[in-house]
C-alpha cells in the first residue's frame, strides 16, 4: 500500500473541511428560510384572520345601526316638540350609516367612534320612548278625569246647566274673539234731495252703513269706525279732513270715520262722505276698519 504524500493529505484535509463548512452554512440558510417563511406564513394568517375578525365586526356594528335606524324610524308620537327632535335623531342615525359604510374596518379608532355614537343615539331613544309613555299615560290620565267630570256633571241638572252654559261661552270665546266684528256694510250713492241714485251725475255724497255685532268679550267703550272709499280706478277718495289711523301696526288713510259707544251690544251706525267734487261711472268699493281689524267689503255701481 503506497504511502498518502503529506502534502497531498493536507490538501485533501482542508478540501474536506471547506466542503463540509460549506455544507453546515447552506443547512444554517436554509433553516432560516424556512423560518422567515413559517414566520412570514404565520404573520400573513394572522393579519388575515384579524382582517377577517375586523371585518366581522364591522359588520355586526352596521347590523346594529340599520337596526336602530329601523327602531327609529318605526317610533312616532303625537307631540309636534317629540317629532321634532326624533327627526334629528333619524337623520344622525342615517348619517352614522352612510359614515360606517364608507370606513375601512382596519381603522379602529373610527370603529370605537361609531360604536360610542350608537350607544349615545340608543340612549337618546330610551328617552324618547320613556317621553312618549309618561306623556301618554298623562294624557290618558286627564282623558279619564274629563270623562269623569263629564259623568259627575251629568247626575246633575243644574251641574249639568252650567257646564253648558261654559261650553257656549268658551265656544263664544273661541269664536268670535276679543275682536269687535261688523256686518251689513252698505255703500249708497246719494242725490242733492237724500235720495239714492246710481247715476253718477247725479250723486253728491256717499252713505256707509253697517252694524257692530254682539261681543261681551270685545273692548267697551268708545270705539271709532274708520271707510276707505275707492273709485273705479282705485284712487282713494278723501275730504278736507285728511283722516288717518294705525291698523294692525299699519298706517292708512280714511275717506271719513265716526266714533260710536260701544258695549257689547249690536250698534247700527252710518258714515257720510261728503265734500266730493265729482263722481265718475264705474264700481266704488268701501272697506270698513276699526283699529284693531277690517270690519268688511262692499260694491256699489254707478252709471
Amino acid at each position: 500500500m503506497m504511502k498518502e504524500d503529506p502534502l497531498e493529505r493536507l490538501d485533501r484535509q482542508a478540501r474536506e473541511s471547506q466542503n463540509g463548512g460549506l455544507k453546515k452554512t447552506m443547512n444554517i440558510l436554509i433553516g432560516v428560510a424556512a423560518a422567515l417563511a413559517i414566520l412570514l406564513a404565520y404573520i400573513w394568517i394572522s393579519k388575515a384572520s384579524l382582517v377577517r375578525d375586523l371585518n366581522m365586526e364591522k359588520a355586526d356594528l352596521t347590523e346594529q345601526i340599520v337596526s336602530l335606524q329601523g327602531d327609529y324610524d318605526n317610533l312616532s308620537s303625537d307631540y309636534d316638540t317629540i317629532n321634532a327632535q326624533l327627526d334629528s335623531s333619524r337623520e344622525e342615525v342615517a348619517q352614522l350609516v352612510e359614515r360606517i359604510k364608507k370606513t375601512d374596518a382596519t381603522n379602529r379608532a373610527k370603529m370605537r367612534q361609531y360604536e360610542k355614537e350608537l350607544g349615545t343615539l340608543r340612549s337618546i331613544m330610551r328617552n324618547y320612548i320613556v317621553q312618549i309613555d309618561s306623556l301618554n299615560t298623562l294624557n290618558h290620565e286627564l282623558t279619564q278625569q274629563v270623562a269623569a267630570a263629564r259623568k259627575d256633571a251629568a247626575a246633575s241638572k243644574k251641574a249639568n246647566a252650567e257646564l253648558s252654559e261654559r261650553v257656549q261661552n268658551l265656544s263664544g270665546q273661541v269664536a268670535a274673539g276679543s275682536v269687535i266684528k261688523a256686518r251689513g256694510l252698505r255703500l249708497d250713492p246719494y242725490n242733492s234731495t237724500d235720495k239714492i241714485t246710481d247715476r253718477s251725475s247725479r250723486v253728491v255724497r256717499m252713505l256707509a252703513t253697517l252694524s257692530l255685532v254682539e261681543n261681551d268679550l270685545a273692548p267697551k267703550g268708545p270705539t271709532r269706525v274708520y271707510i276707505r272709499v275707492k273709485d273705479p280706478e282705485g284712487i282713494l277718495l278723501v275730504n278736507s279732513n285728511q283722516i288717518s289711523f294705525n291698523c294692525q301696526g299699519q298706517t292708512m288713510m280714511a275717506s271719513a270715520s265716526r266714533e260710536v259707544d260701544y258695549e257689547g251690544k249690536e250698534v247700527e251706525l252710518s258714515i257720510y262722505l261728503n265734500d266730493i267734487p265729482s263722481f265718475n261711472k264705474g264700481v266704488y268699493t268701501v272697506e270698513a276698519y276699526t283699529e284693531q281689524a277690517l270690519l268688511g267689503t262692499a260694491e256699489v255701481l254707478l252709471r
